[in-house]
């Protein structure tokens, strides 16, 4: 099977990530733009992004909102959705102490992030 250049530009990107991700369970809201706020859980954080439960279908590049218990709302970009699953980048790098302290309350198994290990 022949993949279209655009969709493994696609596939590659997803993979591309500028900081690793930490396994997390995190309740939380997320509101896309023109939407309703919905109950969600994100399952892995990075400075850069997450990604979330999301039964309904979000396109992506929708803008959405995330709030999260201790950081409070942060703008976010739908990259993907795949099952019930999304992946969203922060407008913003997320500040990394405040980073630490997040991943650090809701961690799940030995998923430390670098800047904690050690």
């Amino acid at each position: 099977m022949k993949v279209a250049e655009s969709d493994r530009y696609a596939l590659a990107s997803q993979e591309d990530r500028c900081a690793p991700r930490t396994s997390v369970s995190i309740p939380a809201a997320l509101r896309p733009a023109g939407g309703r706020r919905l109950q969600t859980v994100i399952r892995d954080i990075s400075l850069s992004g997450f990604s979330a439960v999301a039964i309904s279908r979000i396109p992506s590049g929708t803008c959405c909102w995330l709030t999260l218990p201790e950081l409070g709302t942060l703008k976010a970009q739908v990259i993907w959705w795949d099952k019930g699953r999304m992946g969203c980048a922060f407008e913003q790098l997320l500040d990394q102490p405040a980073f630490d302290k997040l991943v650090t309350r809701w961690i799940v198994g030995n998923s430390l992030p670098p800047s904690l290990q050690g």
